[in-house]
C-alpha cells in the first residue's frame, strides 16, 4: 500500500545551478526549485514545514551543498529527498558529477560527485531515500544492475527509489521557451493535475511509469528509475485527478467514500505527522466539517472538527479523536492503530516534559566526605566573609 511520509521526520534539499561561468546558463532551474518546494511544502503532497525543506540555488561550493545534504540526511527519520536540476557532467573514470556554477568539462574537482552524496544518504538514519537528478547523463547515477556502487542495493534503509531524467548516454533537454526543464515540467504537472484514472495517492512507482508514457509522446528522452524494498510505494502526494467530493462538493448521501484506501497511521513518527494525517482522513472521506459532526451524532461540533485539525499539541484525551474518525468511516480496527499512536506520542511528549530532578539526601543520612569536606570549606569561606565584612 502507498504512504505518505511523516512531515515533521521527512527532510528535503533542492539543489540546482541555473548560472555558469564556462557552460550554457539553464535559467528555467531557478523555477524548477521554486515550484517544486512550493508543491512538497503544500496540502496535497507531503506538506513539509518550510523550514524542512531546503534550496541551494547556484552554489559556491560543494561543501557548502554537502553540509546541507548530510544535515537532512541525519536529521530525517521518515524519508529524505534529494533533488538536483542542472548540468551533468562525466569524469574521465565515467562516474557522474554534478555541475556547479564554476565547473569545467573533465575536471572532476569543479563539480560535486554524485558518489558524495550516495555516501551521505547510506550514513543517513531516514527509512527511506529518494534522489530525483533532472541533468544530463543522470542514468549513470543508477549503477549497473546488481552493481556494488548502486545506492539502491547498499542501503541498509526500508526504501530507496532513484529517478533520473535522462538514460546515463543521453542529454536532458531545457527548452529555452519553457518554464521549466523538460523533465521537471511533467514532474509538477503531474502533481498539479494528476493521473486520470491512476491511483488515490501518486507513488514513485506510478509518477515513473506515467513520466514515461508523456515524455515519450513528446519525444523527449526517457527517464530511468531503480527501487528497493518499498521505495517505489513511497506517495509523492495525492492524486487530484480522482480526489473524493470534496466540501465545496459534498455527497449527495452524506455518506463518507467507501471503499477507498484511509491514511495509515503506522508511519506517523511525529505530532505534525499525526495532525496532517488526521486532515487527510476528512479529504478520504470526502465529508464536510458539518456531514463530520452530524454523523458523530453531535459528539463534536464542526467547530471541534476545525480545532482539532489545527491543534499544535496533541489532546490529552482520546474521545474526541475517536469519534472524529468514526464519524468519517475510518474502520474499528484502524481506529485502534490510531488510539496506539496517539498513545505513544503522549507517553513521547510527558516525558519530555517531565521536569528534572535532582534526590535529595535523608535527613538521617550520613554525609559524605565530599559533603563533609565542602561544609568544612562553606564555613571557613563564612568565617572569613564575617571577618571581612567585620574589619571593614
Amino acid at each position: 500500500m502507498s504512504v505518505l511520509p511523516d512531515p515533521g521526520a521527512t527532510r528535503a534539499v533542492l539543489i540546482g545551478t541555473s548560472h555558469y561561468d564556462h557552460l550554457e546558463s539553464l535559467p528555467a532551474v531557478s523555477n524548477n526549485l521554486t515550484a517544486l518546494a512550493e508543491a512538497l511544502t503544500g496540502p496535497t503532497s507531503w506538506a513539509l514545514p518550510q523550514e524542512h525543506c531546503t534550496i541551494i540555488s547556484n552554489p559556491t561550493t560543494a561543501d557548502m551543498t554537502m553540509a546541507a545534504v548530510r544535515a537532512a540526511a541525519e536529521q530525517a527519520r521518515d524519508t529524505v529527498l534529494i533533488y538536483f536540476a542542472g548540468h551533468g557532467l562525466v569524469d574521465p573514470e565515467g562516474d557522474l558529477y554534478l555541475a556547479m556554477p564554476q565547473s569545467k568539462q573533465q575536471r572532476v574537482e569543479t563539480g560535486l560527485p554524485y558518489r558524495w552524496i550516495r555516501q551521505a544518504l547510506l550514513n543517513g538514519r531516514a527509512d527511506r531515500c529518494v534522489v530525483v537528478l533532472d541533468c544530463c547523463y543522470s542514468g549513470l547515477a543508477l549503477g549497473t544492475m546488481g552493481g556494488p556502487s548502486d545506492l539502491a542495493d547498499q542501503a541498509a534503509v526500508e526504501g530507496t527509489f532513484l529517478l533520473a531524467a535522462a538514460a546515463e548516454t543521453r542529454q536532458a533537454l531545457a527548452p529555452p521557451d519553457e518554464t521549466f526543464t523538460a523533465f521537471t515540467n511533467e514532474f509538477l504537472d503531474t502533481l498539479q493535475t494528476g493521473i486520470p484514472n491512476g491511483p488515490e495517492l501518486i507513488d514513485f512507482g506510478a509518477l515513473y511509469r506515467h513520466l514515461r508514457i508523456r515524455l515519450a509522446a513528446k519525444g523527449r528522452p526517457d527517464p530511468q528509475a531503480r527501487d528497493r524494498n518499498t521505495g517505489a510505494r513511497l506517495a509523492l502526494g495525492r492524486n487530484l485527478a480522482c480526489l473524493p467530493t470534496t466540501a465545496t462538493t459534498p455527497s449527495t448521501d452524506g455518506e463518507p467514500a467507501t471503499g477507498r484506501s484511509w491514511p495509515s497511521p503506522s508511519g506517523i513518527h511525529t505530532l505534525r505527522g499525526f495532525f496532517k494525517s488526521l486532515a487527510d482522513v476528512r479529504v478520504t472521506s470526502g465529508l464536510t466539517h458539518q456531514m463530520v459532526s452530524q454523523r458523530s451524532g453531535g459528539r463534536i461540533s464542526p467547530g471541534t472538527v476545525s480545532r482539532l485539525l489545527n491543534r499544535e499539541s496533541l489532546p490529552k484525551t482520546w474521545h474526541t479523536t475517536a469519534a472524529y474518525l468514526s464519524a468519517c468511516g475510518v474502520p474499528d480496527p484502524q481506529v485502534a492503530e490510531w488510539h496506539a499512536v496517539w498513545m505513544r506520542l503522549l507517553a513521547d511528549t510527558t516525558t519530555a516534559a517531565a521536569p528534572l530532578t535532582v534526590p535529595q539526601p535523608r535527613q538521617n543520612q550520613k554525609p559524605t566526605v565530599l559533603q563533609r569536606l565542602t561544609g568544612r570549606v562553606s564555613r571557613r569561606n563564612g568565617r572569613s566573609r564575617d571577618h571581612r565584612s567585620g574589619s571593614s
